[in-house]
């Protein structure tokens, strides 16, 4: 176990190493290379930012109004007598516009319920089943310049679901 610890330390610099000696090999200029990339990487930040922000914005709106509470206890009525727990719902939804409140949120579940119990175990295979559909969608088609999404809401929403039912299923197999 030692060993693999002591490996994890080298593998970042490695994979650095070894495309700087890549690029030296293949004779181009790493550097201008570099810088170039840079510039590009963060003026896709910089067009991207307002959405990130208006995202951010929403998901706290929603965790400060109360609305994830009523929502929990409206669908939560539903989705408990099909097995998936209400308590998850607001996990779910948020999960849906950012990964790092869904992150909040479960170490909130954690709390309150601990990590081994049920709740715990089908909120943390949902976070790894489940994407940040509207995150997603926004940002790689804003910068990519797509206008007609076509299906993919409606295929990510399916997607998510199945993910959804196989964290609980999983789960019940499990304990």
């Amino acid at each position: 176990m030692d060993f693999f610890l002591y490996l994890t330390n080298f593998i970042v610099p490695f994979i650095i190493l070894s495309i700087i000696v890549y690029g030296v090999l293949m004779k181009t200029n790493v550097y201008d290379n570099f810088i170039k990339g840079a510039r590009s990487g963060f003026l896709t930040v910089i067009k991207i930012m307002p959405t990130l922000i208006g995202l951010m914005v929403a998901v706290g709106i929603l965790r400060a109004s109360g609305f994830l509470e009523f929502l929990s206890s409206f669908i939560g009525q539903f989705s408990s007598a099909v097995g998936f727990p209400g308590e998850l719902v607001p996990l779910s939804v948020i999960k849906m516009f950012s990964s790092s409140a869904a992150t909040g949120l479960l170490l909130d579940i954690y709390k309150e319920f601990g990590t081994d119990s049920r709740l715990g175990l089908i909120a943390s295979i949902s976070m790894a089943c489940t994407e940040t559909i509207f995150y997603t969608m926004s940002v790689y088609f804003m910068t990519a310049k797509i206008r007609k999404t076509r299906y993919t809401l409606t295929g990510a929403l399916i997607a998510t679901f199945a993910g959804l039912v196989a964290s609980v299923v999983l789960t019940d197999l499990m304990m």
